[in-house]
């Protein structure tokens, strides 16, 4: 499969929201995708870009993304953090995720970043092995930590000041 890898553009937002939504349901989580199109082209494009976002684009669409944000770090400084590496199922095992992640990884490196972050679920083995084989350390005594708009809502009326 040939590809390149390159920079979104706002009018690629609908093929990455199909790719979300098919890790979405690859996580057993189809149904909790709420951001559109529309989000999308909003948060990642414009003045106040909120993500930053590679495609590898092929003949048949895009089959791969990469969407980074920027973080900052309280003991290193500026890092990165790489939200979602997605290969669409049927085009794995052609180098897309690797070239992926090799461009996240070139972009870190160019703007001076001392750390790429990233999660990923501890069930997905394949995932797990594909980036330590990159050299990426796996940390397993770390637990991640959210608040959802429900949590939100629930921790400011519990502590109202």
């Amino acid at each position: 499969m040939e590809y390149v890898i390159r920079e979104a553009e706002e009018r690629d937002m609908g093929q990455v929201l199909s790719l979300i939504k098919e890790l979405a349901v690859f996580e057993n989580e189809g149904d909790a995708v709420e951001v559109t199109v529309q989000d999308l082209a909003k948060h990642g494009f414009g003045d106040a870009k909120l993500f930053h976002c590679f495609v590898a684009d092929t003949q048949e669409g895009i089959m791969g993304i990469a969407l980074i944000f920027h973080r900052y770090s309280t003991w290193k400084g500026p890092i990165i953090h790489l939200e979602d590496l997605i290969v669409s199922e049927k085009a794995r095992g052609y180098g897309l995720g690797s070239a992926l992640l090799h461009e996240v990884v070139e972009y870190g490196h160019k703007l001076g970043v001392k750390r790429i972050n990233w999660e990923v679920l501890d069930w997905n083995e394949p995932a797990i092995a594909f980036y330590e084989s990159k050299g990426a350390k796996v940390l397993r005594d770390w637990d991640v930590v959210q608040l959802d708009e429900n949590g939100i809502r629930n921790f400011l009326e519990k502590n109202r000041t």
